[in-house]
């Protein structure tokens, strides 16, 4: 018997591949099948399964290439409707791969068709599940991502997902290996560990969800509590894995195409396209192609990309260090942007070198920072982090822009005045930056550094508005 989890750091997502007897397995695919092709090839084993524990919003799975590719059989639990062929598992049916058996838990809650595989081995002895959303390390799924499927409330939801944990999960033997679906950073929960599996039990120990003196009032108040809107790709993403996509293959030649800068400058202006810069911070605030967007791949890429693109189809031409071009437009894919149309060959390097346009953003350091604060402390200040990290902390001149919600309120700022942008590290500021520079904000400059520096640096504590202290 062989399990392997499959992780990508980048999405905080585990798939997984399962073999016995020459007979494979696969998990809860990513977009791109190569690492399952050349796994089975290269172990000689036959791919006869996909299972999908549910319809993913966070990203776009790779069941339909895969599928069509080996022939295997894509298989979804109870009340996951699709628009193309695939075996509906009744709950408690069981999959026989070589000398192990995968049997189907439905486990409603997370969303109405999730699924949890149980895996037995070749006694008969519960050895693992593969649970999805349903439940994580340190947490469980969140009920708000499907509710608007139907009639479903959240809360209905959230009852569902407390029955399912305590009637298919919760009796199992502590032994029981439990492999999620994804950890810390994935925008699916709101809770989990960094760690990517346990036993059961240690998570009855340890999960809040799983205490076992909760009632099912305490159970929806506790995972109902706090949610933040989904990012806006979401349900799109869990609506192109049930209708499907086009060929991996096709959006990876399509996109993955050099461009000299003339050619990458005409396409640009024949389409409308997106410029989308995605090296390091640094790099780009140094010198940048007029009205380009930076979100680097050095940090969350894709999750960025779907909160600030709109729309999945939007052209899009990309500058990206070079020999990570291939690599940028596979991301996109993973979340539903297929339409990239070329990188910039050469780098912007080669953009430099014609002799064409250059923009750049002025950017300081938190020393920088800290002397325009004492000569000045009512500096207009935008703060881009997320709502919790400024309700911990925060300047108590900045005015708080969450960067999730920047597009949505930028008629609230003008374009004449002066803004200091902060937040963490830099990354999302200059995010920001780029965006507000693109939209003819001319006089920003870009704070890279953390804001712990910024409290350490000597700039008057009596600044800070701390909530809760």
């Amino acid at each position: 018997m062989t399990i392997e989890q499959i992780y990508t750091g980048c999405l905080a997502q585990g798939a997984y591949y399962l073999e016995s007897e020459g007979e494979a397995a696969i998990i809860d695919p990513l977009r791109e099948t190569t690492p399952y092709l050349d796994k089975a090839r290269d172990r000689g084993t036959r791919i006869k399964y996909i299972f999908e524990t549910h319809f993913h919003a966070d990203f776009v799975s790779g069941h339909l290439d895969l599928a069509q590719k080996t022939g295997a059989q894509i298989v979804y639990g109870p009340q996951a409707e699709t628009t193309y062929a695939k075996h509906s598992a009744r709950d408690g049916e069981e999959f026989r791969l070589g000398k192990l058996t995968i049997r189907v838990l439905h486990t409603p809650g997370h969303t109405p068709e999730s699924t949890t595989y149980l895996l037995l081995d070749a006694e008969g002895r519960e050895h693992a599940i593969f649970t999805g959303d349903t439940l994580f390390i340190g947490d469980v799924g969140r009920p708000d991502l499907a509710q608007k499927s139907g009639s479903l409330t959240v809360e209905d939801l959230a009852g569902m997902l407390y029955d399912s944990l305590r009637t298919k999960i919760m009796p199992l033997s502590d032994e029981v290996i439990v492999y999620p679906a994804h950890g810390a950073g994935s925008a699916c929960g709101k809770n989990m560990s960094k760690e990517t599996w346990d036993t059961l039990g240690r998570q009855k120990a340890t999960n809040y969800a799983l205490r076992a003196s909760m009632t099912k009032a305490e159970f929806i108040e506790e995972v109902t509590n706090g949610l933040l809107p989904p990012p806006q790709y979401f349900a799109k993403n869990a609506k192109i894995n049930k209708q499907g996509y086009e060929s991996i293959d096709v959006v990876m030649e399509r996109g993955a195409r050099a461009l000299s800068p003339r050619e990458f400058e005409l396409v640009a202006n024949e389409t409308g396209a997106l410029i989308l810069d995605v090296r390091d911070k640094a790099a780009f605030v140094r010198g940048f192609v007029p009205n380009s967007i930076f979100i680097g791949l050095d940090g969350s890429f894709a999750p960025w990309v779907g909160a600030l693109v709109v729309d999945l189809m939007q052209p899009i031409l990309l500058v990206a260090p070079e020999g990570r071009e291939e690599e940028t437009v596979k991301r996109l894919a993973r979340v539903g942007y297929d339409n990239a149309l070329g990188y910039l060959a050469g780098g912007f390097a080669a953009w430099r070198a014609t002799g064409a346009e250059v923009d750049s953003i002025p950017t300081i350091d938190v020393a920088g920072f800290e002397a325009a604060y004492s000569k000045a402390p009512d500096i207009p200040i935008l703060d881009v982090r997320k709502p919790g990290e400024w309700r911990a902390e925060h300047l108590s001149s900045a005015q708080h822009f969450a960067l999730d919600t920047l597009n949505q309120n930028m008629s609230a700022l003008d374009p004449e005045r002066e803004y200091y942008l902060h937040c963490r590290s830099g990354y999302r500021s200059t995010v920001a930056a780029s965006i507000l520079k693109s939209r003819g904000f001319d006089r920003l400059i870009n704070v890279q550094g953390a804001f712990t520096d910024i409290v350490a640096s000597k700039m008057p504590t009596t600044n800070l508005v701390c909530e809760g202290k």
